[in-house]
């Protein structure tokens, strides 16, 4: 069985694109959570909270004829791209310009702008500042498309956009793709850039915290006091590599992807099913070749809402039992959607390796309608780690489950 390590990796977040300005900030107890001024004109929207990456400028960050076919979803994915494949040692490889090198990637949406811009067409006839790059701009597929173009992939694209597993789909599509010899190279994750239009899905759902006058402490995941989630924007993108030909090149292995495993509840398209959650974390495992005792942290998906917490919590606790610590980094960034699988695994690598996870931000009273789980709260854990799992559930009943392995 081919073997799948990550060999570079590099994200964007509201809190920083660097891990030790990350890990500074979180451990400081700082979010990137704050109250969006703008959208108070937005009467009809109850939340003010978000967590954007506002001090990352997307504009002019590349040629002009580079910019044409890229909103600021695809900017922040070829950024964090760029940064990856320069740890791996693959910024001008041969190797990319082969079949056997591709993408896995994918955001809930594409870029908003070109998407009003469609919309005032409807309204008015005018086609305005439509052109003929505009529906690239807004696709769902525009930031897998874009990392092909702008480093020359000639493998396959595989689009994942599935909401909020759109990144952790994108790292599990991307290794099975190598471990099955489809491909030796793939550029994988999530992004997802920050707009209003997604703040109001989850809004009009009463799924949203409202603490408008406390944003620092504004989600709570698994805390009985949790009010809802907000969203935020970013990037993770990793470099996955088959293990023989990192090592045949030189390169460092940072991790391996163990396992991975996807699944569907088809049942409910919001409503968590807790079944299929504990379905997906042990068919990962089996792809890990591995048991539940084996993990020594999770990476949860904690969003922060009122019935999420509460399904996620007792699925982890059935699989993993009560002793692994638990985690989960949206209390941090907030809800960064089709990025989240992608941040996770990236900044969950780092701790791995660092040994020390990081506490849920904002979690002091455990909601006793969840797990007795082993909770990581208050302050950074020191942990010896040789396997991690991290979690995804999204909108459709998707469920997704990585196993990260120490570089070995």
């Amino acid at each position: 069985m081919r073997r799948v390590v990550v060999t570079g990796m590099a994200g964007i977040t509201s809190l920083g694109d660097s891990w030790p300005a990350i890990r500074e900030a979180m451990h400081a107890g700082r979010t990137g959570v704050k109250y969006i001024s703008d959208w108070d004109r937005l009467t009809d929207l109850g939340t003010r909270l978000g967590s954007p990456a506002d001090w990352f400028q997307h504009e002019g960050a590349y040629k002009r004829q580079a910019m044409r076919s890229m909103g600021r979803v695809s900017v922040m994915a070829v950024k964090a791209a760029e940064a990856a494949l320069a740890q791996a040692g693959l910024t001008d490889d041969p190797i990319l310009k082969t079949g056997r090198s591709g993408v896995a990637c994918g955001s809930s949406y594409g870029s908003t702008p070109p998407t009003v811009d469609f919309v005032r067409f409807l309204d008015t006839g005018k086609a305005g500042a439509l052109n003929a790059t505009s529906y690239i701009r807004m696709m769902s597929h525009t930031s897998p498309v874009n990392l092909a173009v702008f480093f020359g992939l000639q493998g396959r694209v595989i689009t994942t956009s599935s909401a909020c597993t759109s990144g952790s789909q994108g790292i599990g599509s991307a290794f099975e793709a190598i471990q099955a010899n489809r491909a030796d190279v793939m550029v994988c994750g999530g992004a997802e850039e920050f707009c209003p239009t997604m703040t109001m899905v989850f809004d009009r759902l009463y799924a949203t915290s409202n603490r408008n006058n406390d944003p620092d402490t504004a989600v709570r995941p698994f805390d009985q006091s949790r009010d809802g989630l907000v969203i935020g924007e970013g990037t993770g993108i990793l470099i996955l590599e088959e293990r023989e030909h990192a090592l045949a090149r030189g390169a460092t292995p940072l991790a391996e992807i163990a396992g991975f495993a996807t699944n569907c509840d088809g049942s409910h398209i919001s409503q968590p099913s807790q079944a299929t959650q504990i379905d997906v974390m042990r068919l990962a495992l089996e792809s890990a070749g591995i048991d539940a005792g084996a993990i020594d942290f999770i990476s949860g998906h904690g969003t922060g809402t009122v019935t999420g917490d509460v399904v996620e919590s007792q699925a982890s606790a059935e699989v993993y039992g009560k002793k692994t610590p638990f985690h989960t980094l949206k209390g941090h960034f907030g809800h960064t959607l089709g990025a989240c699988g992608g941040i996770e695994a990236w900044l969950g690598i780092e701790m791995m390796n660092e040994g020390l996870l990081t506490a849920t931000a904002n979690l002091h009273n455990v909601d006793p309608k969840c797990a007795d789980l082993d909770y990581v709260m208050e302050a950074p854990r020191k942990v010896d780690a040789e396997y991690f799992v991290s979690n995804n559930f999204a909108f459709g009943g998707i469920n997704t489950s990585l196993v990260v392995r120490r570089a070995a």
